[in-house]
């Protein structure tokens, strides 16, 4: 027979030592689905919310270009008028 040699890197199971071993590993599983459906779920929101904060961005960016037209052409209407109004001595 040839002598057992224990490698320090491993540490001997008996069964009851597996068993625990399964269970903390189980826990740490178990401990980590729920991290990741976590995670997971505020990815989601996170998505979503920038989809809506897009959207908004969008539409502002659209009023915001209505608003200068309309700014300009008032602007145009008041130079025409300012050109039509009699030039005053003083």
């Amino acid at each position: 027979m040839t002598p057992c040699v224990r490698s320090t890197y491993s540490v001997p199971m008996n069964t009851s030592g597996a068993a625990a071993a399964d269970f903390g590993i189980d826990h740490d599983l178990s401990r980590l689905e729920g991290k990741l459906a976590t995670l997971v779920a505020h990815a989601r929101e996170l998505g979503a919310a920038n989809e809506t904060l897009r959207r908004d961005l969008a539409a502002a960016r659209d009023r915001n270009r209505v608003l200068s037209e309309r700014v300009a052409a008032a602007a145009q209407r008041l130079d025409a008028l300012l050109a039509c109004l009699p030039e005053t001595a003083e």
